[in-house]
């Protein structure tokens, strides 16, 4: 079953000489609980390519589906509510409130949502990322690792369409990009979750299901590493 689909997307930057295409044509489907990294070298439009799917940003030209709805064309404020409740968003920075314990970073989507939140699920959650004992800290009482757990649970808890995740371990060390890497698998095979990662890890990426190479705008390559 096909969650996503993009065809012929074009972003560009600027007019004239000074023009920049970020995007140039980039056509593409993901398969519901697929893993997919992009990867790419800095400039390659991976990011871009990520940001207008996962409406932050607006293509030029070109269209994004996801669960057949048309992301693309969804104002403002359609965009934000489609946002909240069906992309799951990872960066590399956390992007958690530091002025709110962890419970409540995780549970924020759905109480933005004014829905109730399946504590069952939650406690699963909570479990597989191994934050039991840190719900009543803050975002500055955590290392990054843990800030990226709760990312991570905040992505997960209302069980989107898809997760994005942009470079979710840039910050970290060794150790915890390999704990990161570990949870996303177990919430793809767990969960059914589909995942799309950027990295510029080459090993990371071959323990994804598929392995999308991007270049000047363009997908030069993708390969099924494992079904």
């Amino acid at each position: 079953m096909e969650i996503l689909r993009t065809e012929s997307l074009v972003k560009s930057y600027g007019k004239g000489e000074s023009k920049v295409i970020a995007l140039n044509g980039v056509t593409f489907s993901v398969e519901k609980g697929q893993f997919v990294s992009i990867v790419g070298a800095s400039g390659s439009g991976k990011s871009t390519l990520l940001h207008i799917i996962g409406g932050v940003d607006k293509p030029t030209a070109g269209k994004v589906f996801i669960e057949d709805r048309e992301v693309s064309t969804l104002k403002e404020n359609e965009l934000a509510l489609f946002r909240r409740r069906k992309v799951g968003l990872i960066y590399q920075f956390y992007n958690l409130i530091p002025t709110i314990n962890v419970k409540k970073n995780i549970l924020l989507p759905l109480l933005l949502d004014g829905r109730t939140p399946d504590m069952a699920h939650f406690d699963e959650i909570i479990n597989m990322l191994g934050l039991h004992d840190r719900l009543t800290h803050y975002p500055g009482q955590l290392s990054g690792g843990q800030q990226q757990r709760v990312a991570i649970g905040r992505a997960l808890i209302y069980r989107p369409a898809i997760i994005l995740a942009d470079e979710p371990t840039g910050n970290l060390d060794r150790k915890n990009s390999k704990d990161i890497m570990e949870l996303l698998k177990i919430s793809n095979k767990k969960y059914k979750q589909t995942i799309l990662l950027i990295t510029h890890d080459e090993k990371m990426a071959l323990e994804t299901n598929r392995v999308v190479t991007m270049e000047d705008g363009r997908i030069v390559s993708d390969e099924v590493i494992r079904q």
